[in-house]
């Protein structure tokens, strides 16, 4: 392990190694922001040695460890697409003691993280990876890539209304970007939209819907950017090919490329 009260600055990095909390991104630990906290507590040491520091470098042949549990080095980038069912939450431990994600994944998966989040009270299509520093990349406003729903909704619905949201709507002193949504059915007083949205803000379709006076009563994403839910069970998971994941990433930082 590099100290870094002795690192030589003139050296790229490279050579000295990767930035720790980098590394424990790439291996799926943690978000760079999580893995400084983890970090920060104290619980992360490198060859038996509690970390202090942040900057901290972890060579080839260091051995790095989570609460005393040795982290595999970081494997190949890996993405997978999952199904997630209603009653689960997008985190790895809940304080409330509610069901998550990650207790539901197969066990053959390593350690994994998620792009973006979905409530427990919505479903469908939720990404997730082994490399913490992808789920960064692919959750940046600036990949422009859109994010798809279907929405069922309660109460009547005006042309007005959709045209607000598509011009961009403030709820509560936040706004909201604008948010493109398609009328596809309506039953009496029950109506399933098709929401495109970009920017992905906690709960935001279901608080713009609220405001404008519509109660949203399910929820599925159906594609995050090129990445269909498709014809995935709940539940199910299914790995994408590392051409794709290769082919994709190119796109999201051409400008003006949006998948969905």
């Amino acid at each position: 392990m590099n100290n870094p009260a002795h690192k030589n600055t003139s050296n790229s990095e490279n050579e000295k190694g990767e930035r720790i909390a980098k590394w424990l991104a790439r291996a799926g630990v943690a978000s760079r922001r999580e893995a400084e906290t983890l970090i920060a507590n104290g619980k992360i040491a490198v060859n038996n040695q509690i970390v202090t520091h942040p900057a901290t470098f972890i060579g080839s042949q260091d051995i790095v460890s989570l609460d005393g549990h040795v982290i595999d080095p970081p494997d190949r980038t890996r993405l997978w697409r999952y199904h997630k069912p209603v009653g689960l939450v997008t985190t790895h431990k809940d304080p409330q003691g509610r069901k998550t994600v990650f207790e539901s994944l197969p066990p053959m998966l390593p350690r994994v993280v998620s792009i973006g989040r979905l409530d427990l009270n919505s479903e469908g299509l939720l990404l997730l990876t082994n490399d913490g520093e992808l789920a960064r990349q692919l959750e940046l406003p600036g990949n422009h890539w859109t994010r798809r729903y279907r929405v069922r909704v309660f109460g009547t619905i005006r042309d007005d209304m959709l045209t607000s949201l598509k011009n961009g709507i403030t709820v509560e002193g936040v706004r909201y970007a604008s948010i493109d949504t398609r009328l596809d059915s309506q039953k009496g007083n029950n109506s399933w939209l098709t929401v495109s949205l970009q920017e992905g803000r906690n709960r935001e379709i279901r608080r713009v819907m609220q405001h404008i006076g519509l109660q949203v009563n399910r929820l599925i994403r159906i594609a995050y950017g090129p990445f269909q839910l498709g014809t995935l069970e709940k539940r199910e998971v299914a790995e994408v090919p590392y051409k794709v994941i290769r082919e994709q990433i190119v796109l999201s930082n051409t400008p003006n490329k949006k998948g969905g």
